[in-house]
């Protein structure tokens, strides 16, 4: 079943399907965006649920009745289920397994429901297993990429099936009381994320652990536990190497923050772990691991947020300054990072090559809901959906250097409720060099209306200051020099600026009282040999050296004030008299070391 005709043939553009008050229909991608005649529009407005498979090979969809399955590529129904109450659909990764839900109903006499998750077998079309899910929230079996295990989260502790085999619980997970769980992407060995919530005062924790060693108090890979979090949000990077774990409370004990507060904490299989530590106050928007599993970006801080990327040392690599944003998407090949501002902000998007740190284009989706990039990795979807927003409703197609190819508006008494690309595996598409010149587009581009700040009437005919509520910070990279590889801690960081300002500090007194003082600028490319200066190896050296210096900067404020006009004690006039020779006794020194 995981086989299809596309192995063989050159990529096809991927499709997309709208599902809406309009019905359910698929659209062909760019650059023709007609409908397409591979599905046969879905009237009416009942379909509440569509899936693809992981290929995109298998299409699945409910249209209030039954759920029928098809071949995309031969346009042939496969199976047509009578599930008039399913709302969720999963295909499993190799196409052998469809899994469908319906919410849990329990009987007036207070006798259990039937089971209402389903697993179909594709080939067959036969129900092979049901299970009672109570919740919505993670309601789909879980399996690994090559279906050699799958794993559900029953009462707190995790059942491990092996091969599709859901009659025999190979293997089980049991901790205090486990609330979610995440198995690793990739092949063999498969691992397995796990969060229990802290209870009665002991902390929450995060443990990774290997398939399927989990007995024995030393059967975990890593474990990091942590205080403050109501929910986590556990992202294991495509390499299945580390874990990035996103925990909140509901609430700002603070009072700082309406989100609650967030910490970001990483988790490496080797057993490292660490907290990121993000070098602005405010809440956690977004964080996205990058395709090729060494760097991740993280979206922070109070408005206008910072945007930073992290290598595997946690240590920030490339800070993107701060903008109107909570959201950052990698394209699917990497090299290609979208930072975006939707819901409550305008919908401003920065396309940044990530390659060489440049902006390639800033264009502006407002009102979108919803974001998505192509497999592709050139086109962008973004959309405006219900019951989100209700008006407006539609989508854009963009190219990532900022034209708009392709446009969609719902009519106004209509309503968009879903828009996806079709899937395709990765590797299908190759990498294509990035361009900065905008692609040519037919769709006339809409300047955004930018509405202009309320001026109070006393004000309207004077000229407009520039005041801003906050400092705007540049992008830098934050990679260390070359020569200086070693990263400082924080601690080394702040000594070192305590120290170069000191310096800076003297080093101006004292060019500005004797400018026949002031050091040649040589020693300036080479700081490291200005500091040590006076140490000569022998203490009683090095404390004339230093009392004479002493006495050199109280003739030069003598002389300071004495130019002010300031009359001077006859005891101060041969302080000064005597500088020609402390300045010789003192070079004389300095020579001698």
């Amino acid at each position: 079943m995981g086989f299809s005709f596309r192995d063989k043939m050159a990529p096809s553009t991927p499709l997309l399907t709208v599902r809406g008050s309009e019905g359910l229909y698929m659209v062909n991608g760019p650059p023709h965006f007609t409908e397409s005649t591979l599905f046969s529009r879905e009237s009416g407005k009942n379909c509440k649920v569509y899936t693809f498979s992981k290929d995109g090979t298998l299409f699945a969809w409910g249209n209030g009745e039954k759920i029928n399955v098809i071949n995309v590529t031969n346009k042939g129904l496969l199976h047509s289920f009578d599930l008039p109450k399913a709302v969720c659909l999963e295909f499993s990764p190799k196409n052998t397994v469809l899994a469908t839900w319906q919410p849990y109903t329990t009987s007036k006499d207070g006798t259990a429901g039937i089971p209402n998750l389903q697993l179909y077998d594709v080939k067959t079309g036969t129900c092979f297993k049901s299970f009672i899910q109570k919740k919505m929230q993670n309601w789909c079996p879980s399996w690994s990429e090559d279906e050699t295990i799958c794993a559900r989260n029953v009462n707190n502790e995790v059942h491990f099936f092996e091969n599709n085999n859901f009659n025999t619980i190979a293997n089980k997970l049991h901790l205090q009381k486990i609330n979610d769980f995440v198995l690793s992407p990739g092949p063999q060995p498969y691992k397995v994320a796990v969060y229990v919530p802290g209870s009665k005062g002991a902390p929450s924790f995060v443990r990774l652990y290997q398939y399927p060693n989990f007995d024995g108090p030393h059967a975990a890979l890593a474990n990091k536990s942590f205080f403050k979090a109501d929910k986590v949000t556990m992202l294991w990077n495509k390499k299945a190497t580390a874990v990035l774990v996103i925990a909140s409370t509901d609430v700002d004990k603070t009072g700082a923050s309406y989100y609650g507060e967030q910490t970001l904490h990483y988790i490496a299989a080797n057993g490292e772990s660490a907290v990121v530590q993000l070098p602005k106050n405010g809440p956690i928007y977004d964080v996205a691991w990058n395709s090729s599993s060494t760097e991740f970006c993280a979206v922070y801080g109070f408005m206008p947020a910072k945007a930073t990327i992290f290598n595997l040392k946690c240590d920030p690599v490339f800070d993107f300054g701060t903008g109107p944003r909570n959201a950052a998407y990698y394209s699917p090949h990497g090299h290609i990072l979208v930072l975006a501002g939707f819901g409550n902000l305008r919908g401003q998007m920065e396309v940044w090559d990530v390659k060489n740190y440049k902006l390639i284009s800033k264009p502006v989706a407002s009102d979108s809901t919803y974001f998505a990039w192509c497999p592709d990795g050139e086109h962008i979807l973004t959309a405006t959906c219900a019951p989100r927003l209700r008006v407006n409703n539609g989508y854009k197609i963009w190219h990532y250097t900022g034209s708009v190819l392709h446009k969609y508006d719902v009519p106004s008494n209509g309503e968009l409720w879903q828009v996806s690309w079709q899937p395709f595996l990765d590797g299908i598409f190759p990498v294509k060099t990035i361009t900065y010149q905008a692609v040519p587009s037919d769709v006339p581009s809409e300047e955004p209306k930018v509405a202009t700040a309320y001026r109070p009437p006393a004000l309207r005919n004077k000229p407009i200051t520039n005041s801003k509520l906050h400092e705007e910070e540049p992008p830098q990279n934050m990679k260390p020099q070359a020569g200086n590889d070693k990263p400082l801690s924080k601690t080394a960081l702040k000594n070192q600026r305590k120290h170069e300002a000191k310096k800076a500090a003297k080093q101006e007194a004292r060019n500005e009282k004797s400018p026949d003082l002031a050091p040649t600028p040589a020693p300036q490319s080479t700081p490291r040999n200005t500091i040590p200066q006076s140490t000569s190896g022998d203490p009683e050296i090095d404390k004339k050296i230093k009392n004479l210096k002493k006495k050199l900067k109280a003739i030069e404020q003598l002389k300071e004030q004495a130019a002010a006009g300031k009359q001077l004690e006859k005891n101060q006039l041969e302080k000064i008299q005597k500088e020609k020779a402390l300045l010789q006794e003192l070079e004389d020194l300095e020579l001698g070391i």
